[in-house]
């Protein structure tokens, strides 16, 4: 349980395909767990677990607007509905934003920390992220999807 160094555009990891969480034991209770340590140590709203370097289909979102994170472990998009462009960045692929094109809305499966089905049903910016964080899970990133990418001021 720590904060993990965050892998960068560059690494190959990043571009594979993450494996099935099969069960709540040990180490998937060590991956949540590393996975909220680092996002909460740094600005982002959402992190997969291949951006720390582990290929199993798991990640977290937190919008930080006072709603409950979401933990999500083999998660699967069953259902997207319409389309709009915004400004997506990555915390592995810092200073840097680009504009995407992603579903408006989305109804997503998983498994939740204890182990149980849950479904979700986003819009707007959390539709964004579960898309965003789910590419992360197949090997994507937002840039393979971009429109236009461009270098950001860093604060």
């Amino acid at each position: 349980m720590a904060i993990r160094e965050i892998v960068k555009v560059g690494n190959d990891v990043l571009k594979r395909k993450s494996r099935r969480v099969e069960k709540i034991d040990n180490e998937a209770l060590e991956l949540i767990k590393d996975l909220k340590d680092t996002l909460y140590a740094g600005t982002g709203v959402g992190l997969a677990a291949p951006q720390i370097g582990i290929l199993k289909r798991a990640f977290i979102i937190d919008l930080r607007d006072g709603s409950e994170p979401i933990i999500l472990l083999n998660p699967k998009i069953t259902k997207k509905i319409g389309h709009y462009e915004d400004i997506e960045g990555c915390l592995s692929y810092p200073g840097y934003e680009g504009i995407v094109e992603r579903p408006r809305k989305v109804m997503i499966t998983g498994m939740n920390e204890k182990g149980k089905i849950v479904q979700y049903e986003a819009q707007g910016l959390m539709a964004r992220a579960m898309c965003h964080e789910t590419d992360h899970l197949d090997g994507i990133l937002y840039m393979d999807k971009a429109k236009k990418v461009y270098k950001v001021e860093q604060e």
